[in-house]
């Protein structure tokens, strides 16, 4: 109980499978694999499975999806680095050691977030099981043995309904317009340079106003799973980002660094 206590104070504040190559053609079912694209973006997904060989499928279908995955094979494990590093969706199991899937439920609505998507993938099949799950904050119930392209599909309208994206090429945020096609982002029109990270990071930060991400996350999304990238260089991009576009709470927007943690984009009403 005193380690449920301890996570419990974290409230807003890897196995890791990096992206794979799409598959080259369609499976003999005659459907071709779902991919990340404009309506299926790129996400960081957390699974929680203590079987090494459906963790390892799991892993690999979201990865040819073109998501960065990351396995575990115990609730106490995704606890422990959900304290720590922001995740877009879960994908839970029920039955595994130590913590079940149920509790890490609860656990993520009570202390982390009451709207990330989760996603249960289990052996428990009773009609009690799928209502308690769903009442208690599951987004979304698929009974084992799990199927590729019924996953992926169940994942990406999670994601839609989680993370809308704008079909325009233009995103606005005022005083400052994102130009998707160009690459461009500019400030009450006048064009604002920055490097293809410092945009990309910029895309990040906007598209998740108001939430907390973590520096893994930022990482991933901007630099992929790169080993050698210096762990300051988030900080120093976030830092050259929040010069460049001058967020300050007098001009609309603020970057707040949340310590040993990463970083939330935050609307702020301007000085009068």
């Amino acid at each position: 109980m005193s380690y449920f206590r301890q996570l419990g104070k974290i409230r807003t504040l890897r196995n890791h499978v990096s992206p794979a190559s799409p598959p080259k053609t369609p499976g003999g079912d005659g459907f071709a694999p779902f991919r990340a694209g404009p309506y299926h973006p790129r996400v960081r997904i957390a699974i929680l499975e203590d079987d090494p060989d459906q963790l390892a499928l799991l892993q690999r279908w979201l990865a040819q999806d073109g998501h960065d995955v990351h396995g575990y094979v115990s609730g106490r494990e995704v606890m422990m680095r959900t304290a720590r590093e922001s995740f877009d969706l879960f994908v839970l199991d029920w039955q595994v050691p130590d913590v079940s899937g149920a509790e890490v439920l609860q656990w993520l609505r009570g202390n982390i977030s009451r709207t990330v998507p989760v996603l249960f993938v289990t052996v428990r099949d009773s009609e009690q099981d799928i209502v308690y799950a769903l009442e208690n904050g599951a987004d979304d119930y698929m009974i084992k043995p799990a199927r590729q392209n019924e996953l992926i599909a169940r994942v990406h309208a999670l994601l839609r309904r989680a993370y809308p994206r704008e079909e325009e090429s233009m995103l606005s945020y005022p005083p400052f317009e994102i130009d998707t096609r160009r690459g461009e982002v500019r400030r009450a029109g006048a064009k604002i340079e920055l490097t293809p990270k410092e945009y990309d990071l910029t895309v990040i930060l906007f598209r998740n106003l108001g939430r907390l991400m973590s520096r893994g996350h930022l990482q991933e999304s901007v630099w992929g799973r790169s080993g050698d990238l210096a762990t300051r260089t988030v900080d120093t991009h976030v830092s050259q980002v929040r010069k460049k576009l001058d967020l300050r709470p007098e001009a609309g927007y603020r970057v707040v660094p949340v310590y040993n943690y990463g970083y939330r984009l935050e609307q702020c009403e301007p000085a009068a």
